[in-house]
């Protein structure tokens, strides 16, 4: 069983040690080559180089690498609070299928005693006034950490792009059961954030997968990119496997929306995330 870091609250020496361990194997961020100057020692970076495990058939960016990019939880990191995603929204303007990088440039709106807010532009980062999408979320705090906390050294996973690169669904676990349903496993530390729930990255992943999979079968094509998707955690996923339903329903103008919906079947399988997605046809 993981461990939830609030459960060392009284303890600030074992909770900065947990939280370095934590967050130091913690994969959406290392394997995206995300930092955050919040967080993590170092240069201030907000880039992140797009590879080809990035991207959908259709050669844009994928949804999921965007969102977690830019979480969007109101700026508060886990230095000062334990931070909880509540909404996510994300809109593409541009698939940016010739972009190399993107630059996140976030603003904070607001940061209550417990709730926040934030939002993002995310840009070419060798072209700036080339927008490629927008984001924003809602974040809540579920605790207080100890005082004293500090920034830690960041390790990131060299991935060398290439021909070969597995695609993210696999490697954050996930797979496609005999049934259609797209899954997640049991609840990984590598995969967990510090309260020991189910990280937004994996979850930004499977959902699009399951619906870009779901929209391919409706459409009979896999020349579909990303317009929007909108995302709200209603649970924490505690335990897994997680499971992913979805709902296509057909649009005007080459257009198709997919509800996604994650379950924990871990416990009882209640909804613990839902989301809906509109695709359109490579223009």
């Amino acid at each position: 069983m993981l461990r939830d870091i609030r459960d060392l609250t009284d303890d600030p020496e074992a909770y900065a040690a947990e939280l370095r361990r934590r967050w130091g194997g913690l994969l959406s961020y290392r394997y995206l080559g995300r930092t955050y100057s919040s967080m993590d020692l170092g240069p201030a970076d907000d880039t992140v180089t797009l590879r080809r495990d990035m991207r959908n058939p259709a050669g844009g960016v994928l949804l999921a690498v965007l969102s977690i990019s830019s979480p969007d939880s109101g700026g508060v990191s886990d230095l000062e609070a334990v931070p909880n995603p509540v909404i996510h929204s994300c809109q593409v303007l541009d698939p940016a299928r010739d972009v190399k990088r993107i630059r996140i440039d976030t603003e904070v709106l607001k940061q209550g005693r417990q709730m926040a807010y934030s939002r993002s532009v995310l840009v070419d980062a060798d072209n700036p006034e080339r927008v490629i999408a927008l984001t924003e979320g809602q974040g809540v705090s579920i605790g207080t950490p100890p005082e004293g906390l500090e920034k830690m050294p960041v390790d990131p996973i060299d991935v060398v792009d290439g021909p070969d690169l597995p695609p993210l669904w696999q490697v954050f676990g996930g797979h496609k059961r005999d049934s259609g349903e797209w899954a997640l496993p049991e609840l990984a530390v590598e995969v967990a954030s510090p309260d020991a729930a189910l990280h937004i990255g994996p979850q930004f992943v499977i959902l699009e997968t399951a619906a870009l999979d779901a929209a391919a079968d409706a459409t009979n094509s896999d020349a579909l990119h990303g317009l929007s998707s909108h995302v709200m955690f209603l649970a924490r996923g505690k335990s897994g496997p997680f499971r992913v339903d979805t709902q296509v329903m057909p649009g005007a103008g080459g257009t198709v929306a997919v509800r996604a919906t994650l379950h924990d079947e871990g416990a009882g399988g209640k909804p613990i995330t839902a989301a809906s997605y509109v695709f359109g046809t490579t223009r």
